[in-house]
């Protein structure tokens, strides 16, 4: 639980900050990052890759997946 914790703040923290922004917070970039986990993961189950290296690799594949949900929300709120 706290290995989820902790990769989900610097996750949503890193997605923050690789889509122009300066975080949204604790809550939110936790919320950000586990939710990105769960995206991440299935597009790169998908793809056919897995996230394999431990704490680096997860938070690689939740950032990614933070950025994905960052960008789908900023497409939804400008229409």
């Amino acid at each position: 639980m706290l290995w989820t914790i902790v990769v989900g703040i610097i996750s949503g923290w890193l997605a923050g900050l690789i889509m122009k922004g300066d975080g949204y917070g604790l809550i939110w970039d936790l919320i950000l990052g586990i939710a990105g986990a769960v995206v991440g993961s299935w597009v790169f189950g998908l793809l056919g890759l897995s996230a394999s290296g431990g704490m680096v690799g997860s938070i690689i594949v939740s950032t990614i997946g933070a950025v994905i949900l960052i960008f789908i929300s900023r497409l939804l709120h400008k229409a």
